[in-house]
């Protein structure tokens, strides 16, 4: 019998960055790519309010819900019982008060089993971060990029281009640690500053777009086997191309059934031996 998988601790996650061992991150949605990832071996799944644009076709992450999240992150736990697994707080779920940034990350824990909350934001979510905190929960930051607050951005946008918006990040960063937080994830920045922040600071700090040398990558699953097809961001490397190869058998499907191909004998049941002559006489009755 194979040896079933340990689900790595928070601990483990500090010890892989004190021995540069590099965590494999990647987020999911659902119960297939969640036993995908776990049987390939990641240490993290992120269940990203990136659901919003990779599941439900939204233009962005602002209108996922609290009730998205949960019902998501339930499902990946099922299928990923021996993988850290975080839950992300979709937009207002943390920035209205720190009681109801406390409860729904609560609700995380209690409903779905994660392991961690992610939240988007530096010094001005630090109140919601530290009341997190103390109600016993495993936090991770995220700056950089941060899709929810996109508008103030400008849009998509790299961060820390220049020297006073890459200034701005590391004050960030430092704050965030300083508030307690266990994890950081940096988004969309240059390599740069990437490296000077994970050297920085004592606790794991991931990238996905800040160059290679973070302590670990995160990558959207829609991105990397090639599903999502609205856009492509920068940082992203296909491993597969999941839509053509989907397209493809759909359309072959399409034409089978159209030309009468499909489904062929071996796809039908037959009835029980002697039991068809019966079945036209009965059938007759419904004949007259």
């Amino acid at each position: 019998m194979a040896n079933k998988k340990r689900k790595k601790s928070i601990l483990d996650l500090y010890k892989m960055k004190k021995e540069g061992r590099k965590v494999v991150w990647i987020t999911s949605y659902d119960f297939p790519t969640a036993q995908f990832a776990e049987a390939a071996g990641v240490d993290m799944i992120l269940v990203g309010d990136s659901l919003g644009m990779c599941v439900y076709g939204y233009p962005g992450t602002i209108p996922v819900t609290m009730d998205q999240c949960i019902v998501h992150c339930e499902a990946v736990r099922r299928a990923a019982p021996n993988t850290f697994v975080m839950g992300d707080m979709p937009f207002g779920s943390y920035q209205l008060s720190e009681r109801e940034a406390v409860a729904n990350a609560v609700r995380f824990l209690k409903e779905a089993d994660c392991d961690a909350i992610k939240l988007e934001g530096g010094k001005r979510v630090i109140p919601q971060i530290r009341a997190i905190l103390d109600a016993g929960i495993v936090v991770c930051g995220h700056i950089g990029l941060t899709p929810q607050s996109s508008g103030q951005l400008g849009g998509h946008k790299a961060q820390g281009r220049t020297v006073e918006s890459a200034e701005t990040l590391i004050e960030d960063a430092v704050a965030l640690h300083q508030a307690g937080i266990q994890l950081l994830l940096l988004e969309a920045v240059p390599p740069e500053v990437g490296k000077f922040i994970a050297e920085l600071l004592p606790i794991p700090v991931y990238g996905i777009g800040a160059g290679m040398h973070t302590d670990g990558q995160l990558i959207i699953v829609s991105d990397l086997i090639g599903q999502f097809q609205a856009f492509t961001p920068k940082f992203v490397k296909k491993y597969a191309n999941v839509a053509e190869v989907v397209t493809g058998a759909i359309s072959s499907y399409a034409e089978e059934v159209r030309s009468g191909a499909f489904p062929a004998e071996e796809h039908c049941y037959r009835m029980i031996e002697g039991e068809y002559p019966k079945f036209e006489k009965m059938a007759a009755k419904f004949k007259k």
